[in-house]
């Protein structure tokens, strides 16, 4: 069910360039900067589980997966052929229940993590399990499965996380950069971090953390740190965010009223430390600096509605992107708190050998021009190919320009950053 549409979409101007034509008017090279399709691909049930499948650097491919309560769950594996602008996908079932949360090892391939809906004496239970995808599925491919080979596959289960004692699993979150042997589960008001064992077929529970308080303390999100040689965590509970040292299971920081309502979601800069960003039902996005958590140092308010995903591009960490409920995901430039404020400077080395290499090539470039003063923070495009709440948002592993947003009816929806501002990050 796949199809390529050019639905609107609303490239905003900003301090870079002006709208023309629908596209940000910046100094690029060459001519015909039309940017491609966004392509569309259609589950047949609703879903709010998505991911880059992490360790696979060389192809486009994510993870999909599935909510319905009358029949089997699946995961749909889909693989993006960016240079057809088709998508190939594979489909494996995952029969223990709705998926509510999916995250994939970052060492190999064919690891991944899901937190799901149980049913047992009446009762319903969020559990989470390590799996293991068949072998011939593990590695991207461009090739569109024969009809033989394109049946419903079975997910190999290698180990549950076992959280009886502990409550409803609301994420697992695999140490960044690392060998894929640590993980960390949210469960209830719990911090587990786990030690996977036996080739991820044992879990065992190495410290744990509590959150003490009045009421019914519920973690809603976390994310690992990839800085400070992954020691910390940081978690969302209610319109809380904290920070927690794994070494000692100690908390580091606490913004309390960090978003007037529920905080939804949470993401480091990859290359900046100490940056945090955070968005939550009061329909903005706030960045943090850890260090001084009094005030954020930036806040976005260009959502109508609960905001339920941010993620930083893993390159270029100017560049955000959100999900909400008002069916919009809003691709922003916040170059101000970014790792390069100023832009991407040129030697004149580089510049020299861009331009000797160019007139090889006969090709008329632009000569990048200097950057005195930051480039101004802006709205880069509001994408509107979703009709339900977009509850995931997830950039490509593979390709930094290159992202997908997941809404509750099952459509799954690949865009690209527009040219233009490619272009004038590159150069």
């Amino acid at each position: 069910m796949l199809q390529s549409t050019s639905r609107k979409r609303r490239a905003t101007g900003s301090a870079e360039g002006q709208k023309v034509g629908g596209h940000l008017g910046v100094p690029c090279c060459g001519a015909g900067m039309e940017d491609d399709a966004p392509v569309i691909y259609g589950l047949e049930f609703q879903a709010r589980a998505l991911t880059p499948q992490t360790a696979e650097t060389d192809a486009i491919r994510f993870l999909v997966g599935t909510q319905s309560l009358r029949y089997d769950n699946q995961i749909h594996i889909i693989d993006f052929d960016d240079e057809n602008n088709i998508i190939n996908k594979n489909v494996l079932l995952h029969q223990v229940g709705e998926i509510w949360h999916i995250s994939t090892s970052p060492a190999d391939k064919g690891v991944l993590a899901t937190c799901y809906n149980k049913t047992s004496d009446s009762k319903v239970m969020t559990c989470a399990a390590v799996w293991r995808m068949p072998k011939e599925l593990e590695s991207g491919s461009h090739e569109s499965p024969d009809d033989s080979s394109s049946n419903t596959q079975t997910l190999e289960l290698l180990c549950h996380l076992d959280n009886t004692a502990h409550g409803n699993m609301a994420c697992v979150m695999w140490e960044p950069m690392g060998d894929g042997k640590k993980v960390i589960s949210l469960a209830d008001n719990n911090i587990l971090l786990w030690d996977l064992q036996e080739s991820s077929a044992k879990a065992v529970l190495s410290s744990s953390a509590s959150l003490e308080g009045k009421g019914q303390l519920k973690f809603i999100s976390g994310r690992w740190s990839p800085h400070h040689n992954c020691t910390q965590i940081a978690t969302a509970n209610d319109t809380t965010v904290r920070g927690w040292d794994t070494r000692s299971m100690r908390q580091i920081y606490c913004i309390e009223n960090a978003h007037g309502q529920l905080v939804r979601d949470l993401d480091f800069n990859p290359n900046k430390q100490y940056y945090l960003a955070s968005c939550g039902d009061d329909c903005k996005v706030k960045f943090w600096d850890t260090r001084n958590v009094t005030e954020p140092v930036k806040t976005l308010e260009e959502h109508s509605h609960w905001v339920w995903n941010v993620r930083y591009n893993h390159s270029h960490d100017q560049l955000i992107l959100t999900g909400s409920s008002d069916s919009r995901v809003i691709l922003s430039n916040m170059v101000s708190i970014s790792s390069e404020p100023f832009g991407h400077m040129v030697d004149d080395d580089e510049l020299s050998d861009q331009e000797d290499q160019h007139q090889e090539e006969k090709i008329f470039v632009y000569r990048p021009f200097r950057i005195k003063e930051p480039l101004q923070d802006s709205v880069i495009a509001t994408y509107e190919e979703h009709e339900d709440s977009v509850y995931a948002v997830e950039w490509s592993s593979a390709d930094p320009w290159l992202f997908a947003s997941l809404s509750y009816d099952g459509r799954l929806v690949i865009n690209r950053v527009p040219r233009a501002l490619k272009y004038h990050i590159l150069l």
